[in-house]
């Protein structure tokens, strides 16, 4: 569900205001990567506020979602009231070996610390399919068009150590989900335009939402303004009829446990 850097403590409103909305970008794929659930198990890790969850209960699964900010859980409660959502986190689950049918993690293998661990314990817990996205075109870039339009530096993205990282592409993706122990990784990008409203932008920045947010709140008041008058900037000349048609992509990736499959 989310990208480095940045903190996500507290930010569970703020996230359902914003970007909650462009990361259901990826849902229709991975419901079809793993189909109706009929009362078979799924494990959503790293949930969020628990929208993908919400949408496999609906295709049939019998759901469990792990979020380990509680900011993000009570928001899931509210939204949601029927989903069992809990803690745990990343590369440590509580479940047994191949506890679940299926696992999802949507955007969150692009923040973990160890993304090839994260993957071995997605795979793990599974023991029919498992699947995961990253970003391959992050909502970064819309937030260092703004510092540059408001002269100001943009954050360096604070890339993981070298033997850690990998290429955030198709390739590099399946390469990686291929180390974390993933059989015959499957992955494809996946484009789509996310239509934000600069309210909805601008909530999540004074939320303190991911690496532009935290960026925010590290400024002076005097650079705040001018990070407020080039967002301005960049409104007037990005949007459309009072919306601002961002194109975002990931990659998205599934690999099948069950050889039937």
């Amino acid at each position: 569900m989310r990208g480095r850097p940045g903190s996500w403590s507290g930010v569970g409103a703020a996230y359902a205001s914003s970007y909650a909305e462009l990361c259901r970008g990826t849902f229709p794929a991975l419901q079809a990567l793993l189909g109706t659930g009929d009362g078979r198990t799924l494990l959503d890790v790293g949930a969020g506020t628990g929208e993908l969850a919400a949408a496999f209960a609906a295709d049939g699964w019998a759901v469990m979602a792990r979020e380990p900010e509680p900011s993000m859980r009570e928001v899931a409660a509210r939204r949601h009231p029927g989903l069992r959502a809990e803690g745990g986190a990343l590369p440590a689950l509580p479940e047994r070996d191949g506890a679940y049918d299926a696992v999802v993690a949507n955007f969150v293998l692009n923040h973990v610390p160890d993304p090839r661990a994260a993957a071995a314990e997605l795979r793990r817990v599974a023991r029919g399919a498992a699947a995961a996205t990253i970003w391959t075109s992050s909502p970064s870039w819309l937030w260092a068009e703004v510092c540059d339009q408001a002269g100001l530096v943009a954050a360096s993205g604070g890339r993981l150590p070298a033997e850690l990282d990998f290429e955030r592409s198709v390739d590099g993706f399946a390469a990686m989900l291929d180390e974390g122990g993933w059989p015959d990784p499957r992955v494809r990008e996946l484009r789509w335009i996310w239509r934000a409203s600069p309210e909805a932008l601008w909530s999540s920045v004074e939320g303190g939402i991911a690496g532009a947010g935290a960026y925010y709140r590290a400024l002076v008041t005097r650079d705040r303004e001018r990070f407020r008058a080039g967002f301005e900037e960049v409104v007037a000349a990005r949007s459309v009829d009072g919306v601002l048609p961002l194109e975002h992509a990931a990659a998205v990736g599934v690999a099948y446990l069950d050889p039937s499959r």
